[in-house]
């Protein structure tokens, strides 16, 4: 049975949604409490822990499987001590990457990273991960750790701040301008290595990692059906998108002529889809949520 540890914070919600969706609900005793249960035989143990902690406590085999971001992964330098199981597009605004970015204030006569003067303060809760920057740009730098509110450190406190951001919303708002990114971060699934290569373990966790994955990727999809007369349908399939073909079958009695058809389609474009259908001949047309795809 696998012992998992989750991301307190502000992934924590998502992480609920997400495990609901996959039908591993996580019931928490209580709203203060980091012990948590899934009432799942193939999980025994679930905690709540600070993203940053994670990479090590399943480096060490603390935990069996967990969630961590990428960046935190790299920071802690456990990128090749950790199994990088599945990459899970949600984070706490949107299912886009997220970035580790190099900021400076807006009146500053910088506008790329190689305008930064050497000796200049760098703020950030990514220590390990700025110097390595700058040193391969070659430029050498002061960094010092952040307790947090980066942002409002530049420019009186330090010159430059290097922070993750999703939308750049918050640096915008402190009057700071992007002028580098350095990496990419997506929400990691992750695995002891040692529980890995465990074949019973590595059963449960690839039982877990196709739900969860079925649950993200149905989310923004709908399932949609039709019935459309036979003359209408290679107009209908001309405009309907699916995850490979739609599935068509004649309704019954010998004699109709017409066929029921159905197909997986992205729920973003569905108001202008439907309209499409219909003005192609489609009758009766459904649309229905879809808990999970499997692929």
């Amino acid at each position: 049975m696998l012992k998992m540890v989750l991301p307190s914070g502000s992934l924590q919600k998502g992480t609920m949604e997400m495990f609901e969706k996959a039908d591993l609900s996580i019931s928490v005793p209580d709203s203060r409490s980091y012990e948590a249960t899934i009432d799942d035989r193939r999980i025994a143990m679930v905690r709540w822990m600070r993203p940053q902690e994670i990479p090590i406590y399943i480096q060490e085999g603390l935990f069996d499987l967990g969630i961590a971001g990428y960046d935190w992964i790299a920071e802690r330098g456990c990128l090749n001590d950790v199994e990088m199981v599945a990459k899970l597009k949600y984070s706490k605004q949107s299912n886009q990457p997220v970035r580790i970015v190099v900021a400076v204030a807006e009146s500053a006569d910088i506008n790329d990273v190689t305008d930064i003067k050497p000796g200049s303060k760098i703020t950030t809760e990514y220590v390990g991960i700025t110097k390595d920057y700058f040193v391969s740009l070659g430029i050498p730098v002061k960094v010092e750790f952040s307790y947090g509110t980066t942002e409002a450190k530049v420019p009186e406190i330090a010159d430059v701040a290097v922070e993750l951001t999703e939308s750049g919303s918050s640096l915008r708002a402190n009057r700071l301008k992007i002028v580098g990114t350095i990496m990419e971060s997506s929400t990691m699934l992750v695995a002891n290595k040692d529980s890995w290569n465990n074949p019973e373990k590595r059963r449960h966790i690839d039982d877990v990692v196709t739900l969860l994955l079925g649950a993200l990727d149905a989310r923004g999809q709908a399932l949609v059906k039709m019935n459309v007369h036979q003359r209408h349908l290679d107009a209908i399939i001309s405009v309907l998108p699916s995850m490979k073909t739609p599935t068509v079958s004649r309704l019954f009695g010998d004699k109709s002529d017409y066929l029921a058809v159905e197909s997986v389609v992205e729920k973003v474009s569905i108001n202008v889809l439907i309209p499409q259908l219909k003005g192609a001949g489609a009758e009766d047309i459904i649309e229905l949520p879809i808990a999970k795809v499997i692929r």
